[in-house]
C-alpha cells in the first residue's frame, strides 16, 4: 500500500466524491479546495468545469494559486466573467447543471452550519477571521456543498459563535422556509474522517474513517453525539491517485506539504 499523508487522503476523498455526485461545476476557493477540484479533473472527472467566484471559469492549472488575487487563477480561463454571472452559474434552476461548492470554516454545528467570521462575541471577539467572502451566497444557493475541516472539540460545537454559512439551518424544512434554493451541505471532509447529513433529520452522522482511526476516536474529538452505525472505513489513495496528486495537480508542492 502506498504511503499518504492525511491531506492527500481528504483531496482524494474530495475527488471520488465529485465522480461519485456526478458533479458538472465545482466553485471553489484557493488551497486545499483547489487541490480538491484539480485532483478531480484530473483523475476521476476530467469534463468538470471549475471556476472562481471572482468569474474565471475553466481555468487551466498549471500552477497552483495562493489566493483569489493571484493571476494563476485566471490562467487559460475559457471565460473571464464578473461576479453576477458566476453566482448565477452555480443556481442549478438556471444552468440546469449540478454544481459543487467547496467551502471551509473555523466551526461546524451537526446542522452542517458554517462559521468563518469570529471566535466569541462578534463586537469583542477572541478571534476574527476574513468573514463570509462569498460563503454565504455559496452556501445558500449552490446546488450542495462540500466543506474541509479540521476535526476537533473547538471546530466541531453544539453551537456557532455566529453564523456565516447556512448548512440546514435548525433542521428539516428550515432552509426551504427561509427562501434558500441550494441543496445544502452533503459533505464534510477532515483529516480524520467524513462525515454527511441524514436525509430526514438533516442531522451530521459519520460517514467513514480513515485507517487507523476508529469511529469512537472520531465521537471523542466533536462536542455533539452524532451516529456511528453507519461509518465503513476508507479506501486509502491509490498508488495511481497519489502518482497524479503529486506530479500533475500541484507539483510544486504549494498545497502539498
Amino acid at each position: 500500500m502506498s504511503e499518504y499523508t492525511l491531506q492527500e487522503m481528504m483531496a482524494i476523498v474530495a475527488a471520488r466524491e465529485v465522480q461519485k455526485a456526478g458533479v458538472d461545476v465545482i466553485l471553489c476557493g484557493t488551497g486545499i479546495s483547489t487541490l480538491a477540484a484539480v485532483a478531480a479533473k484530473k483523475i476521476t472527472t476530467p469534463d468538470v468545469v471549475i471556476f472562481f467566484e471572482t468569474g474565471a471559469i475553466d481555468v487551466e492549472f498549471n500552477q497552483m494559486p495562493m489566493s483569489l488575487s493571484d493571476p494563476r487563477v485566471m490562467h487559460g480561463a475559457v471565460r473571464l466573467a464578473g461576479l453576477a454571472e458566476a453566482f448565477a452559474l452555480i443556481q442549478n434552476q438556471i444552468t440546469g447543471k449540478k454544481t459543487l461548492g467547496i467551502l471551509g470554516a473555523a466551526q461546524i454545528d451537526i446542522y452542517g452550519n458554517l462559521n468563518s467570521t469570529v471566535i466569541g462575541d462578534y463586537f469583542n471577539p477572541k478571534v476574527r477571521f476574513s468573514g463570509s467572502g462569498g460563503a454565504c451566497d455559496i452556501g445558500s444557493v449552490v446546488g450542495q456543498s462540500m466543506a474541509f475541516m479540521e476535526l476537533g472539540k473547538r471546530k466541531f460545537v453544539d453551537k456557532l459563535d455566529y453564523l456565516t454559512t447556512p448548512g440546514y439551518l435548525d433542521g428539516p424544512g428550515a432552509r426551504e422556509k427561509v427562501g434558500l434554493i441550494g441543496g445544502g451541505p452533503q459533505l464534510v471532509i477532515t483529516n480524520k474522517a467524513t462525515f454527511r447529513f441524514d436525509d430526514l433529520t438533516k442531522k451530521m452522522y459519520l460517514d467513514s474513517y480513515y485507517p487507523g482511526f476508529t469511529p469512537e476516536a472520531i465521537q471523542e474529538e466533536i462536542n455533539f453525539a452524532i451516529d456511528l452505525s453507519r461509518a465503513v472505513e476508507a479506501v486509502p489513495p491509490t498508488g495511481h491517485e497519489l502518482e497524479i496528486l503529486r506530479t500533475q495537480c500541484d507539483p510544486e508542492r504549494m498545497v502539498l506539504k
